[in-house]
């Protein structure tokens, strides 16, 4: 889908400027314990499925919605992961994000992975043990959904007791 319409409205009024935006992630996993991957189209990068929630949309919901457009795959979101609030990242045409990213544990369901949108290239199921290369937070992530029902993380920052 790449830009929500939403956003390509405020960018009318605010420019290139900064933006605050919820972001979701989904690890998913199927019954053999493989991981789900997109390729993307716009930089060859292997990642997790991601996206914006629409306005109004629940984070969970956007995550299965997400991995529907970009896979093919049905999922179920099963447990909060973590919490994040990334670095911000400027875009090739000058637009500055910086997202706030909930990141879920989802189970595959139904369909059959492929790629299902002009967004990615590729998509593939992968054993842990032969991912392709990731990002850390990506890596990372991966590492919390497959560990044996921990808690949520989240980054303490600069907090006061």
């Amino acid at each position: 889908m790449g830009t929500p319409d939403f956003i390509r409205e405020l960018r009318v009024s605010i420019g290139h400027r900064p933006l605050f935006l919820p972001g979701v992630t989904a690890v998913v996993l199927d019954d053999d314990g493989r991981v789900l991957l997109v390729r993307r189209a716009d930089n060859g990068s292997w990642t997790l499925v991601s996206g914006i929630p629409e306005p109004g949309e629940q984070p969970a919901e956007a995550a299965v919605r997400e991995t529907w457009e970009e896979t093919a795959v049905r999922c179920v979101p099963e447990r909060l992961l973590l919490v994040q609030t990334l670095p911000p990242t400027r875009y090739p045409n000058g637009d500055v994000c910086q997202f706030m990213d909930v990141s879920l544990r989802c189970r595959a369901v139904g369909g059959t992975a492929r790629v299902n949108d002009d967004e990615s290239s590729e998509v593939g199921w992968f054993a842990l043990d032969a991912l392709p290369p990731l990002r850390q937070g990506a890596l990372d992530r991966v590492k919390l959904a497959t560990e044996a029902d921990g808690p949520a993380w989240f980054d303490r920052g600069v907090m006061s007791s």
